[in-house]
């Protein structure tokens, strides 16, 4: 295969956010209790064989430096290659939908020039999906297409995906939104590397764009074909979604398909002691991760690192984060509790399947 380099994009936001991404970009919220939302697009990309990466960050990036770090657990803390840290503009924050600002791809041009790969994969980090790329490559070959985004059809409504106007596989347009049943682009794509720079040079004074804004015009001689995804697809945009598919992982036949054993997806490694199930406890149907400790009843949810569950309390269709703790006899159902909070004795957090009880983060002193 080519050679190839990767980009990641994490500078933008939400049309509609909440509490969970007021303080953390979307790719870093915590995914199945042990993940993070970006590893999915990192892991597509070393999967491939991609071993330099570029992360073009977002203003409030600690969470996912974080997370990232050196690029170890991805195997790309390499002295040729490897993962680089990306400056993002500070008009990337805007909430118009754009994932791949020409002004971050601008900034960062020198990324592109010193490198000698023949294309480029570039994705946004707010998708969750598993999928290989080699055949994302030979399919962008094959068509002799200038761009080749990903897409599928939509699973329902959504304002933050982006929709595409298409006759037959070629792209002419784009909107903001999709409806069911809609041709959705999954935020990835594969270009020329020496292509993505001219089209950089030709729209160098609509910086203020993304890239497939700024092609409007541009879509009759600029051949953008799509190739059609049709694994597991979650867009993690709004609470609801990022819910919906955080239980959807506790369908075995769905999980297994998300992460099969011969494409894993890598995250960072901590070193934590197994979860401690106490005796009198029920857990079933649910996630546990590491140094958790059970005494209580925990059904249908997902548990972060070192959850503690008293005895007598219940979690029932919930994701509860990192370093909670849930105190005796207190219940929490179709709720997202954020990492670090104390859950008083007695005490309900209880919202609906239709209208989730969100806790925000605790602050630390």
């Amino acid at each position: 295969m080519e050679k190839l380099l990767g980009v990641i994009t994490a500078n933008y936001s939400t049309k509609y956010p909440s509490v969970l991404s007021e303080t953390r970009p979307v790719a870093s919220l915590p995914y199945l209790g042990r993940y993070r939302v970006v590893d999915f697009a990192l892991s597509n990309m070393v999967n491939a064989g991609i071993r330099t990466v570029g992360m073009i960050m977002p203003y409030n990036y600690r969470s996912l430096i974080d997370h990232i770090g050196s690029g170890r657990d991805w195997d790309l803390n390499r002295k040729k290659g490897g993962l680089f840290i990306l400056p993002g503009s500070a008009f990337g924050t805007s909430r118009t939908g754009s994932r791949f600002l020409l002004r971050d791809l601008e900034y960062n041009k020198v990324f592109l020039k010193r490198s000698d790969a023949e294309y480029v994969v570039l994705s946004s980090a707010s998708f969750v999906y598993n999928m290989d790329y080699d055949k994302l490559i030979e399919a962008h070959k094959a068509s002799g297409a200038d761009i080749t985004v990903v897409t599928q059809s939509a699973k329902g409504k959504d304002a933050d995906v982006t929709g595409l106007s298409v006759d037959g596989t070629r792209v002419h347009g784009i909107k903001h939104g999709v409806e069911r049943g809609e041709v959705s682009f999954l935020d990835c794509f594969v270009i020329g590397r020496e292509f993505l720079l001219q089209l950089l040079n030709w729209y160098e004074q609509t910086d203020y764009l993304d890239l497939f804004e700024a092609m409007a015009a541009d879509y009759e001689r600029v051949n953008v074909q799509t190739y059609d995804f049709d694994g597991y697809v979650a867009p993690i945009f709004n609470k609801d979604n990022y819910f919906k598919s955080n239980m959807d992982m506790l369908d075995p036949t769905i999980s297994s398909e998300l992460f099969p054993a011969d494409r894993t997806i890598k995250t960072k490694a901590h070193d934590n002691a197994p979860a401690k199930f106490e005796t009198g406890s029920r857990v079933s149907n649910s996630r546990v991760s590491g140094s958790c400790r059970i005494k209580g009843t925990v059904s249908n949810s997902i548990l972060g690192r070192n959850v503690v569950v008293e005895t007598g309390a219940i979690v029932n269709n919930s994701i509860v984060m990192q370093s909670c703790v849930i105190k005796t006899g207190a219940r929490v159902e179709n709720a997202i509790v954020d990492r670090d909070n104390v859950v008083p004795a007695g005490t309900e957090l209880k919202g609906t399947p239709e209208a989730l009880f969100i806790k925000e983060k605790a602050s630390v002193e």
